[in-house]
């Protein structure tokens, strides 16, 4: 379902790879685990794990500021990190990659410190399928400065109402805030066009590519994007740590939104020099392992190659939602032309959280709520939605489960 499947990629030994993510082989609730939450978070391979092990055993020290060996070792694996995410985002420099705690940081601190460069009356131009940190925080911004959040609709599809996107922008909106793949319905949004469109009224535009960039290949400079944000975690790697990337001449003109070590040159109590960047907005001591950590999460996803994730990952949504269709009373909730490793759904009258439960009684982990997009869920008149989610490591047989699980619930709960 996804737009990368145009283009061969190669078969991956998902057995194989299955086997290098220790937890999966366990048993819940005595029977055999079938992980489909990766939308909230995905497993990690041996391999990351044993990059932060190995920081924690023989390289533990702080960063930037040591001259032993220690710290030096750990300066190096930190910033060849960095490296690596400027390669898989294909950013100009390393000085555009910024780190931060996740997605949702990142958002917030555009908000914070571009949102300092807007004034009162200013347009932010967001989509009605934003995850709530892409909400809350133009809502704070908006408070705090007088700008004026917009909203573009979606469809009964759950798609962008291009059209109507292209109608609210205008010479006053300043920053278009928009997410590539929505993590709650699946659908991934025609983001390049999207962009030029923003670009051709002057506006800035930041990309949230948490769900997509373990799906979809980000090339910063292609989009020609402002701003793009990621989780580590979404993407196979750490919790704890995400990415900003921005831009040099808009990182050049935002002020830093925390202030401590490492991101001054020199402080007097009468003044204080900033770093350059990247550091001028990595202030304390970051998640040195995480970081690492987030390397080898894309030094492994770059082994199997993002074509062949996606096959693998599209092979597997088409079944479920064939499947899943034929289960008598589930409604999927999403159901664009273009979209990825999401199937939410509602299963009769009977509550997506009971239906988690039997599930979770099953060996079958999925999500049940709003999944932080509650206008997502207002637009489709639900409360909640129960959501599977894919993976690399997923099969077919997962999806089997899937279905005997949720037949499962029907009889206990129908």
């Amino acid at each position: 379902m996804s737009a990368t499947t145009a283009t061969p990629a190669k078969r991956l030994d998902v057995d194989a790879i299955r086997a290098e993510f220790p937890i999966l082989h366990q048993q819940v609730h005595g029977k055999p685990l079938v992980y489909l939450d990766n939308a909230a978070t995905k497993q990690k391979p041996r391999s990351v794990i044993e990059s932060q092990s190995h920081y924690y055993e023989r390289d533990n020290a702080n960063i930037h500021r040591g001259v032993h060996l220690l710290s030096c070792r750990a300066t190096d694996a930190y910033e060849a990190a960095r490296a690596r995410v400027r390669k898989f985002l294909n950013a100009a420099e390393d000085a555009e990659i910024l780190f931060t705690r996740g997605t949702t940081e990142g958002i917030n601190r555009v908000a914070r410190s571009y949102g300092e460069l807007l004034s009162a009356g200013d347009e932010i131009l967001i989509s009605h399928m934003e995850h709530h940190s892409n909400i809350v925080p133009w809502q704070m911004l908006a408070k705090r400065k007088g700008t004026v959040l917009k909203v573009a609709p979606i469809d009964d599809a759950g798609q962008l109402d291009v059209a109507a996107f292209e109608r609210l922008l205008s010479p006053k909106t300043k920053l278009v805030s928009i997410v590539h793949q929505s993590n709650s319905l699946g659908t991934i949004n025609p983001i390049a066009e999207l962009i030029a469109k923003a670009h051709a009224v002057g506006a800035v535009v930041l990309v949230d590519a948490a769900q997509s960039c373990s799906h979809l290949k980000v090339d910063v400079r292609a989009l020609d994007a402002d701003f793009v944000v990621l989780s580590s975690h979404k993407i196979y790697g750490p919790t704890g740590v995400g990415v900003l990337y921005g831009k040099r001449a808009l990182l050049d003109r935002m002020p830093p939104d925390e202030g401590g070590g490492d991101m001054i040159l020199s402080v007097t109590f009468e003044k204080t020099i900033y770093n350059k960047l990247p550091h001028k907005f990595e202030a304390g001591t970051p998640n040195i392992a995480g970081v690492i950590g987030l390397g080898a999460a894309i030094d492994w996803v770059e082994s199997k190659g993002l074509d062949a994730i996606a096959a693998h990952e599209d092979d597997v949504l088409r079944y479920g939602t064939q499947k899943l269709t034929e289960i008598p009373g589930l409604r999927i909730i999403g159901t664009a032309a273009h979209k990825a490793s999401v199937l939410s759904f509602t299963l009769g009258d009977i509550h997506p959280h009971d239906v988690g439960t039997v599930l979770d009684m099953e060996g079958v982990a999925i999500r049940t709520g709003h999944h932080c997009t509650q206008p997502v869920m207002d637009r489709f008149g639900v409360p909640a939605t129960a959501r599977a989610s894919l993976a690399v490591y997923n099969t077919r047989a997962d999806v089997d489960a899937l279905c005997v699980a949720l037949h499962k619930a029907i009889e206990v709960l129908g």
